[in-house]
């Protein structure tokens, strides 16, 4: 497991991170850092463990927001699968009923040429 040093509000924290996940856990750090940067210029340096936590508030209130989205995705999406079935169904429905409707209508055909042929 390599560690990696990242920087947030000026001051380098080395983490952990799995093979492969160092360039991710950096843009995520980065991501971070701009939070704790962007609300330093609005309240001033207040401390680090302060920053970090309303940095954290932001981005918790960015993700509970992106979840609430997901699960109207979800909803609607599901939406559109039930119609899709109803459609599908009332597709059937009508496919059999012009099948059927085709079928006597060929029958009454083969019936009238017989009738032709006898006279």
């Amino acid at each position: 497991m390599p560690n990696i040093t990242v920087t947030v509000n000026g001051k380098n924290y080395t983490v952990g991170c799995e093979d492969g996940e160092e360039d991710h856990v950096r843009d995520l750090a980065a991501y971070v850092n701009k939070h704790v940067n962007d609300l330093a210029g609005g309240v001033g340096q207040v401390g680090d463990a302060r920053l970090l936590l309303m940095a954290g508030l932001v981005v918790a209130d960015e993700l509970s927001e992106i979840l609430g989205r997901v699960d109207e995705l979800e909803a609607e999406l599901s939406n559109v699968r039930a119609g899709r079935g109803s459609a599908i169904n009332a597709s059937s429905t009508t496919e059999a009923t012009a099948a059927a409707a085709l079928q006597k209508a060929a029958s009454r055909i083969k019936e009238m040429a017989g009738r032709l042929s006898a006279v």
